[in-house]
């Protein structure tokens, strides 16, 4: 373990809190001390919270007395800045003065505090978690680079050792696209799981509430802080509260591992086609039975992730849209809000049926294998400012190839995590995602903590931020 605290994984911060090898106040100063001396190249938040040290007093006093907290107590976790918080300002990232948010805490904020979380900051994202345009937040792996989104500042903050984990919303892979473009895990609970109350919205069927973090455990330890019924959300699952950390000593032997022929291996970067390889030989050594499947319908998904997508912002955006507010947006949000008056209602039936009929393929995979692998993006993290990409000789948008390997499991709702698995040849993180059937958290965390247990890479810190 590090000597400095900001880097130790949250699962052993909280521990040395409670043991009184570490008091909140120190882990707060550290952090403080980061932001300080780090945001200003990596720009990952935008308003850090004013009551944290006050907050943290209050723990190591009441830890003094004897009082038994929270399972987070202490730990320094900043959240994307569309969840509502009480005593900091939401703005979804948007510049729009007209456009105002309610000062309350969400429904994970809320459930975070309980635990005895300290909430350090609000995180950078895109524009109403929309677009190709970038906030200036940068990759702490290569400074040229982009974190990836719309949680690019939650990852970029973890990886950068600037708070203990950080909270993301994941409608295509927001979550799990920086987790794998900045070396982070980033877990996207099964639909309906975590409730999304105080979120704000931007796809109600497609939202998910997830966190990133260094190690799968801390994953775990927040997941259980969050599970539990959101009576505002009316998606939300009364799910049993169970214990989601996986055993000290994590296997993976008896998993049965599928792994989808198309879609997931059309149009990927060379580096990563080696990694997700040489993850498959490593799989099968350790005696994993890997099973091939073809899924056709993807062919269609993204048609059904756009239509829906773009449906539901525009729905969401009304009000500014027939105000004129939206001409405030950056120009790829606006233009994005506005085609999506464009989707017709037998548009969005049809990506419905599309996406019934995935969930059933899905569904008959998870017959014969417990779970899915892929690589969690076929691309690394990319330059600021492009827009496009070469891939292998196939022209695309950072937008399409970004999400191409996430969405999936958006439609479908099953719960997914990014892991780090290697490096590119540039030095930069890839990510492995594992996915289950729904509410199949507690065996997606166990085999996603054995494979990290091997691949230790929440052991690398980006050079120039260790």
């Amino acid at each position: 373990m590090s000597n400095s605290p900001s880097y130790w994984p949250l699962h052993q911060q909280v521990a040395a809190i409670a043991s009184g090898d570490l008091s909140a106040r120190d882990l707060v100063l550290a952090y403080t001390e980061r932001l300080e001396a780090y945001d200003s190249q990596l720009a990952t938040h935008v308003t850090l919270s004013n009551s944290a040290l006050e907050e943290a007093a209050a723990i190591d006093k009441a830890l003094a007395r004897g009082e038994k907290l929270g399972p987070l107590a202490g730990a320094c976790i900043s959240v994307k800045d569309n969840y509502l918080t009480h005593n900091m300002p939401t703005r979804a990232g948007t510049d729009v003065a007209e456009i105002s948010f309610p000062e309350t805490d969400s429904h994970v904020v809320a459930k975070l505090r309980k635990a005895g979380a300290i909430i350090l900051g609000k995180t950078r994202m895109h524009e109403f978690a929309w677009g190709n345009i970038t906030p200036p937040t940068r990759n702490p792996w290569n400074t040229q680079c982009v974190p990836g989104g719309s949680s690019g500042g939650s990852a970029a903050a973890v990886a950068a050792g600037l708070c203990s984990a950080a909270m993301g919303s994941d409608t295509g892979g927001s979550v799990r696209i920086p987790a794998t473009l900045c070396g982070t895990v980033g877990l996207k609970p099964t639909f309906g799981l975590v409730g999304r109350t105080g979120i704000v919205p931007h796809s109600w069927s497609l939202d998910h509430a997830g966190p990133l973090t260094r190690t799968v455990t801390d994953a775990a330890l927040i997941l259980e802080a969050l599970v539990g019924s959101d009576a505002d959300d009316p998606a939300s699952l009364s799910a049993p509260e169970i214990r989601y950390q996986p055993s000290a000593n994590p296997t993976i032997k008896g998993f049965r591992i599928g792994v989808i022929r198309n879609h997931f291996s059309e149009r990927i970067s060379a580096d990563v086609a080696d990694n997700f390889a040489t993850v498959q030989e490593w799989l099968k050594h350790k005696g994993v039975e890997i099973q091939e499947f073809d899924v056709p319908n993807l062919d269609y998904g993204l048609g059904a992730i756009f239509a829906i997508e773009l449906a539901s912002s525009s729905a969401y955006h009304e009000q500014a849209l027939q105000s004129g507010l939206t001409s405030g947006f950056q120009s790829d949000v606006r233009d994005l809000v506005e085609m999506g008056r464009l989707v017709s209602a037998v548009d969005y039936l049809h990506a419905e049926q599309l996406r019934s009929e995935l969930c059933k393929d899905f569904a008959r995979i998870f017959n014969t294998v417990d779970l899915v692998i892929s690589p969690t993006s076929p691309i690394t993290a990319w330059n600021s400012g492009q827009w496009e990409l070469d891939i292998e000789g196939s022209l695309e948008s950072v937008l399409a190839a970004s999400w191409r390997f996430t969405y999936p499991f958006n439609l479908t709702g099953m719960p997914a995590i990014s892991v780090p698995s290697g490096f590119d040849g540039k030095g930069l993180p890839i990510g492995l995602q594992i996915a289950g059937p729904p509410l199949s958290e507690r065996k997606v965390l166990t085999f996603a903590a054995a494979f990290e247990a091997e691949h230790p890479h929440a052991e690398d810190k980006p050079v120039g931020f260790n």
